[in-house]
């Protein structure tokens, strides 16, 4: 009796795009340790998804295989990774995985930790990634330590900022720009009528007046629009920061205003940062085109407007649109600055392609710490 022929093996391009999925799923499942069978992520529709779902998992689950040296992952990455590749039933399991197996979980048991920890960023990231789980004890509690660690970058800012923006507004207010567009035309040829020439048919010129004292009257108009996505959550922090530093200083009105895919103004609570960060809402899509659309419907006076934008520059929706919105704005006269990121990190992650689009437009792209943009401000108001 013959042995019948063993089945001819198949390759991973004769595989269908349902076979090629199941694989991919048992490799999630098996982590990278199925590569040691010669079980690998399968290309094709998904794959990349799957490579992200991947290195999410291996962020949490290091025994699977994986290598945490080799991810780029943070906490607030991981939840924006996260909010994008799974279900919310997967994505509350998840988090609270990560809640158990980075420590987390120690803080939110045993609340009195956080009066024996010293107050930082780092401790007010982990606390505001993780503020809907926090018990009604430990809210309270990180609520101080959120407003210890605000009152002390704002001591610590506040100076630097009201020399570099205070000392601007007062040298724009006292020394008006002898430009047209503050040209006093009507006072101009009241008083030179003295000057006109009857045999030349002329009037001549020998002073020219300009706008100073309605000038001084009218504010610089600041609105900060700031990234909700986990990546910029340290700059929300220190956005939030700046924010509450500029409305109080005098000849500066400021706006505030959140956004993923959808906009929430604070201006209302501007002066008050730490109600600010616990309205922060991690993770979502992002739109930057419908920010600053908002943010447009907010100028009052172009020419006296700055929009500071923190953001990642990665856009969710056609580059294109984000482009005309902020030439439209810049045509308008409006300063417009890109902060890639507000701190004190070193390493900033953005989308310089984007970023680099919007700076031909004449939007300025910075990466700076918080001195370094009231500095920079000081500059756009003294021309």
């Amino acid at each position: 009796m013959s042995t019948p022929p063993k089945p001819a093996r198949r390759s991973l391009k004769d595989l269908t795009d349902q076979e090629r999925g199941q694989i991919n799923r048992w490799r999630l499942v098996l982590g990278k340790s199925a590569e040691q069978s010669g079980l690998g992520i399968s290309p094709g529709v998904g794959d990349g998804d799957c490579e992200g779902a991947e290195e999410a998992l291996d962020f949490l689950f290091n025994e699977r295989g994986g290598s945490s040296s080799g991810s780029n992952l943070t906490v607030p990455r991981w939840i924006d990774s996260v909010n994008e590749l799974f279900p919310r039933q997967a994505k509350e399991v998840l988090e609270r995985e990560l809640v158990q197996r980075k420590g987390i979980h120690q803080l939110l048991e045993q609340p009195e930790l956080l009066e024996r920890i010293e107050p930082n960023v780092e401790l007010v990231k982990t606390l505001l990634t993780h503020k809907d789980l926090l018990t009604p004890k430990t809210r309270v509690l990180a609520r101080k330590v959120i407003d210890k660690v605000v009152n002390e970058l704002k001591k610590k800012l506040e100076v630097r900022v009201e020399q570099a923006i205070t000392g601007a507004v007062r040298k724009d207010k006292h020394s008006p720009r002898r430009v047209f567009k503050n040209l006093d035309l009507r006072t101009t040829l009241r008083r030179n009528l003295k000057n006109w020439n009857g045999e030349r048919q002329k009037l001549l010129i020998d002073r020219i007046w300009f706008h100073a004292a309605e000038k001084n009257k009218r504010p610089w108009h600041v609105i900060v629009c700031v990234d909700q996505s986990g990546s910029m959550l340290e700059s929300a922090i220190f956005s939030a920061v700046m924010a509450s530093i500029f409305a109080e200083l005098p000849g500066v009105k400021t706006s505030l205003v959140l956004f993923d895919t959808q906009i929430v103004d604070l201006s209302d609570k501007v002066g008050e940062p730490v109600d600010v960060l616990l309205s922060v809402q991690l993770g979502g899509g992002t739109d930057i085109t419908r920010a600053l659309e908002y943010c447009s419907g907010l100028v009052r006076e172009p020419a006296r407007t700055i929009v500071v934008l923190i953001t990642d520059f990665y856009e969710g929706r056609s580059e294109e649109d984000l482009v005309r919105v902020v030439r439209r704005l810049v045509d308008a006269n409006v300063r417009m600055v890109g902060l890639g990121a507000l701190g004190y990190d070193a390493q900033p992650q953005y989308n310089r392609n984007t970023a680099g689009r919007l700076r031909k437009e004449g939007m300025d792209i910075l990466v700076c710490t918080p001195e370094k943009l009231a500095e920079a401000m000081g500059k756009i108001i003294t021309g």
